[in-house]
């Protein structure tokens, strides 16, 4: 049977519920892959632990300061990254380094963080094509929702024709409060804000950058584009009034916020605004924190999936989706790995 070690950098509520799920589905490694997989290192900013043997839950309780940086998860002898730290597009950090680091020494890297693929997706991709390190990004790309996958997998050999997400759970359910009960934007935030799914600081998903950071994701990583965050137009929603909510109510429309790809001479366009459904349209009953994705392609016509996971759970269950790929290739090739 063989071992595969498991760091996890970024240690906040998504980085546990990784830590917990994975070693919750040891005995499925064991049955399905036979692969002995241990969680050898975490850490946070400024603390972690690691134990070569692999971690245990209750040693998860106590980080010892100090043991953090890339240089730690390097010193565990992890043969897979994951990432989970905070995501910060606009200098791709603290994540960035960490995913260099990774990459450039041929450690599979599982990315949850949003900040460095959007900032230096380019980088990355290089990095990883040079070593031969698989690089992969579910948790990232709308976590439960499947979007990478369906233009990796489902969707193989087919021309995206365009593309429109619903795919920031926030504004989702603000625009569903507003909607559906008349409920001004800030109390509906404050309301998202007391649940514990909306930011203290929301404006990143309020003014439209979180659903541009995946609209890029899916575009560079899914689809082979070449895109940066000055190639979007972004607009959110802090601006919607309740005359404007009544207004498409009267017309029967239902206003969501939509990443849209459209091809456009071989090149895709892209942006971020809101967009108006009619009721008949799936996607005018994307209701609360749900997320959706259609995709239209050339031979498969139009395809629509609707995510509704639960935080942190779902996109921890999306990173360890992307490790049991990361099994199935080695298993494949073993003599590569």
């Amino acid at each position: 049977m063989k071992t595969y070690k498991i760091a996890i950098a970024g240690f906040g509520g998504v980085g546990r519920a990784t830590a917990s799920l994975l070693l919750s589905r040891r005995m499925r490694y064991r049955d399905v892959y036979g692969a002995d997989v241990r969680l050898v290192a975490v850490c946070g900013s400024r603390s972690g632990v690691a134990d070569v043997d692999g971690l245990e839950e209750e040693q998860l309780l106590t980080l010892e300061d100090g043991f953090s940086g890339p240089a730690f998860i390097e010193a565990s002898g992890a043969d897979i990254l994951i990432e989970a730290g905070p995501s910060d597009f606009r200098t791709g950090g603290p994540g960035l380094a960490y995913i260099r680091s990774a990459l450039s020494a041929g450690r599979d890297t599982i990315v949850i963080s949003k900040g460095a693929l959007a900032h230096s997706g380019r980088q990355l991709r290089e990095l990883a094509r040079g070593s031969g390190a698989m690089l992969k990004l579910s948790g990232a790309a709308a976590a439960a929702l499947p979007t990478i996958d369906l233009v990796g997998h489902s969707l193989k050999g087919c021309e995206v024709l365009s593309v429109e997400g619903i795919l920031n759970a926030t504004t989702n359910y603000l625009l569903d409060a507003m909607t559906t009960r008349g409920i001004g934007f800030d109390t509906a935030l404050r309301e998202a804000q007391q649940g514990g799914f909306a930011e203290a600081d929301p404006r990143n998903d309020t003014e439209g950058w979180d659903t541009a950071c995946k609209l890029l994701i899916l575009a560079n990583f899914g689809l082979g584009a070449d895109l940066d965050m000055n190639d979007l137009t972004v607009e959110g929603i802090q601006s919607i009034t309740g005359d404007r909510i009544e207004a498409w109510r009267s017309e029967g429309l239902v206003p969501k916020l939509v990443g849209s790809l459209t091809r456009v001479n071989g090149a895709f366009r892209a942006g971020v605004g809101i967009r108006t459904y009619p009721l008949a349209d799936p996607f005018a009953n994307i209701r609360g924190k749900d997320k959706a994705i259609r995709i239209v392609t050339d031979a498969m016509g139009e395809t629509i999936a609707i995510g509704s996971g639960k935080e942190p759970l779902a996109t921890a269950a999306a990173a360890l989706k992307d490790l049991e790929h990361i099994l199935t290739a080695r298993i494949a090739n073993p003599f590569r790995y």
